[in-house]
């Protein structure tokens, strides 16, 4: 038998510690305790951030109305929105995904000048083959910004069929930075 700060206790009895939601609620874990398989005790501010925008009781109702195999997974998207409301208190996850949005975004017409560029070089290093622009839908505004051309080209990469691009050397070698993103390093 062991005894001490805890009182008497069994040797063949275990302690378990109380889940992080009872814990920070301030009451005993009983084994019927629906946040103790979801809000472990070695992740207090998980509970934390779901119990200050969501509350307690809320997120116990929710849970209760749900599956058992789908609680996990509301858990997970409670606290992911839990931990984004705290960090961005007017746009939560949604000021994410806009931010990864614009990123996406960006990047597109960054690909859509540099496969314009690609044929532009393409079609300057073989001048038997001659290759139709792009529609003007698809000739993206900045091209003649940032390559210092006239605008022409633009628009995705499409390869005409038939037509096989052959590329021996890397017109951008000296330019390509592996270390910082672009070509020019800004990005």
């Amino acid at each position: 038998m062991m005894t001490g700060a805890k009182g008497m206790a069994s040797s063949s009895s275990t302690y378990n510690p109380p889940c992080a939601a009872c814990k920070f609620l301030r009451r005993k874990c009983t084994a019927g305790c629906i946040f103790s398989g979801y809000f472990p005790p070695e992740e207090p501010q998980k509970f934390a951030n779901v119990h200050k925008i969501f509350g307690a009781s809320n997120v116990a109702k929710l849970l209760n109305d749900l599956l058992p195999h789908q609680r996990d997974d509301a858990v997970q998207s409670l606290a992911y929105e839990a931990e984004a409301r705290v960090r961005d208190p007017v746009y939560g996850c949604v000021g994410a995904i806009s931010f990864l949005q614009r990123q996406v975004d960006r990047l597109q017409k960054e690909l859509d000048a540099a496969n314009a560029d690609l044929i532009r070089l393409a079609a300057a290093s073989s001048p038997s083959v001659h290759m139709p622009p792009p529609p003007p839908h698809q000739r993206p505004a900045e091209f003649g910004r940032r390559f210092g051309n006239d605008g022409g080209g633009g628009g995705r990469f499409y390869q005409t069929p038939g037509y096989q691009i052959t590329y021996n050397a890397s017109p951008w070698a000296d330019i390509y930075n592996p270390h910082g993103g672009g070509f020019d390093g800004n990005i």
